[in-house]
């Protein structure tokens, strides 16, 4: 897979990318309005799935080359199943030493669905990046910048319970999306136009009148601490342009949904365009006053 980007343009716009499993596939569309105005990243930080989205447009893949790909690798439920099944199949030395888990293997599964050729370092890729993972023994958000490339996007995404904790240079990392969901303190001072992407959903106005299950129960506990940082970071750190993707009909594990996600995020994209272009005539403004 080639990676091409388009000539720089002012003024320079900074993004955020947030945590939310399958719903961060809506980020795709986003991506794509920027790339039609004419724009690319001074720099990018990513949470989770945002860490992996946002990696590769910071390697250099357009939004357009971004959809192609997921809805290649992620069309269908099989083809999923089959893809971590191959990255997490146990081998008898890995029973022996830790006996039998439904964790995968965060750092078989980042590989397994990165392209070919993907650079291995943070210093290889085009636009300066930033992920976020949380160090599980000192609760403490971590910042990957350098480095392996590879690993500290699986460390980001090791979402708790589905992965096994990612270990690496003496330390344990779970999901950066615990301490930081939609990481726009990374970012303030790196771009003229701030930008933040927050696919974790919102609450649900007119609920089913069904009790939900434990796993239900467990994800949504999960994304109401999550709305919490969010909300806090958002208010320390106000970007010019939130958006909250439109993502509440969809699981968080729902990645075989793929096409339905991306016609999500695209429904907002001409409003999204809008509040860019808004802001940048702003900007113009300010600057010839």
């Amino acid at each position: 897979m080639t990676f091409e980007i388009a000539d720089s343009t002012a003024p320079r716009i900074s993004v955020a990318l947030g945590g939310g499993a399958a719903r961060g596939l809506s980020h795709i569309p986003y991506i794509e309005a920027i790339d039609e105005l004419g724009l690319y990243p001074s720099a990018v930080a990513g949470t989770s799935i945002g860490a992996l989205i946002g990696a590769g447009w910071a390697a250099g893949l357009s939004g357009r080359q971004l959809r192609e790909y997921a809805l290649d690798v992620l069309g269908s439920f099989q083809l999923i199943a089959g893809t971590v099944w191959n990255a997490h199949r146990p081998s008898l030395v890995g029973f022996l030493q830790n006996g039998i888990s439904f964790q995968a293997d965060a750092e078989s599964v980042t590989e397994a669905y990165l392209p070919d050729g993907f650079p291995e370092t943070f210093e290889d890729l085009r636009i300066p990046f930033c992920t976020i993972a949380a160090d599980y023994y000192s609760w403490e958000q971590v910042v990957f910048d350098k480095g392996p490339l590879k690993r500290a996007i699986a460390a980001s995404l090791a979402i708790p319970a589905a992965f096994r904790p990612v270990a690496f240079g003496g330390r344990v990392f779970i999901d950066g999306g615990v301490v930081n969901p939609v990481p726009v303190d990374q970012i303030m001072d790196k771009g003229d136009i701030l930008v933040a992407i927050d696919v974790n959903g919102g609450p649900e106005h007119n609920p089913p009148e069904i009790l939900p299950g434990v796993v239900d129960a467990g994800l949504v506990a999960t994304q109401i601490l999550m709305q919490t940082i969010i909300d806090a970071q958002l208010e320390k750190y106000p970007p010019d342009i939130y958006v909250r993707a439109p993502v509440n009909p969809f699981g968080l594990l729902e990645f075989w949904r793929v096409k339905e996600l991306i016609e999500a995020g695209e429904a907002d994209k001409d409003r999204f365009k809008r509040a860019i272009e808004g802001r940048i005539e702003e900007f113009v403004r300010m600057e010839r006053a």
